[in-house]
């Protein structure tokens, strides 16, 4: 099986047409069908169904195509470690994170790892709501800042950061200017979203279940940190938010307050037990490190 074949097959689940598909890989659509044929020919499942309006991945497809993914990524990647040292440098390291991540702790932890390593380049990769363990599955970092609650089967992980929770609110709200809220103080009040994280992000985030049994007000969707700030300062909904986000996203337009009577975020680092390396574990021992350590 070559490369190629794995990148025509992301294109044809990404485009649902062989024509459009072929479009954007620059060959004819018989050869893109020709070539898809063969594949399921070599691999031995049907990976899409036919239909007057194109295609559609099958069960068997939609997985070997998060493989064919993450197959491509890692091939990208041995051409980016060799680049990497052709350059002059020893590799490099890429540490996701998610909104305001783990606090100062990640900002603290990239500039002692070079400092320590500075031939080492470390790349931030910023993920959206609940995305840093796809991340770390598929490739797209080798270390992450994972906001719990998450699935962390085959992932070595530590929490190494804890963050009491805060809420947001428009900076006219006349809850606004509280010492503090809880959750009965703002039960009614919409509660913005994201339907793009694990559901059982979602809800501990939301506090699901209640302790008095109630379910949040829901509010509208958002995607990602940004669009969900937009909506909180339109008055649009609050949001439930780790407290370094207040420093991190602070505005004149919100305000935030901490949140009573409920458990803290924590955040674990992890990388995946079968892709460890001894960058992985030098710079795992240096945020351990600064994590027993109080900020500057």
């Amino acid at each position: 099986m070559e490369l190629r074949e794995l990148r025509y097959l992301v294109a044809i689940a990404e485009e649902g047409n062989l024509g459009r598909a072929a479009r954007r890989l620059y060959v004819s659509q018989p050869t893109l069908s020709y070539a898809l044929k063969s594949l399921e020919s070599k691999l031995g499942v049907r990976l899409f169904d036919r239909h007057p309006g194109g295609v559609s991945a099958t069960c068997a497809g939609a997985d070997i195509v998060v493989a064919a993914r993450r197959a491509i990524r890692e091939a990208e990647r041995v051409t980016e470690v060799a680049d990497s040292y052709r350059r002059g440098g020893a590799g490099s390291l890429r540490v996701g994170f998610e909104a305001s991540g783990a606090g100062e702790l990640i900002a603290r932890a990239r500039a002692e790892f070079a400092r320590r390593h500075p031939r080492i380049r470390v790349e931030p990769r910023r993920f959206d709501w609940g995305e840093e363990v796809a991340g770390l599955r598929d490739g797209r970092a080798d270390v992450a800042f994972v906001w719990l609650p998450a699935d962390l089967t085959g992932l070595v992980a530590e929490v190494v950061h804890v963050d009491p929770r805060v809420v947001g609110f428009p900076a006219a709200h006349p809850l606004a200017d509280r010492a503090r809220v809880t959750l009965d103080d703002v039960r009614d009040e919409p509660l913005t979203w994201t339907e793009h994280a694990p559901r059982a992000w979602v809800e501990w985030w939301a506090v699901v279940p209640r302790p008095d049994g109630s379910t949040p007000r829901w509010g509208p969707t958002n995607r990602n940190v940004e669009e969900m700030l937009e909506q909180v300062a339109a008055g649009e909904a609050i949001c439930f938010a780790p407290a370094g986000m207040a420093q991190y996203y602070a505005r004149p337009d919100l305000a935030w307050v901490p949140l009573a009577g409920v458990e803290p975020m924590r955040v674990a680092l992890a990388w995946p037990r079968d892709a460890e390396t001894d960058t992985i574990r030098e710079f795992g021992r240096v945020v351990r490190e600064l994590a027993d350590e109080p900020p500057r």
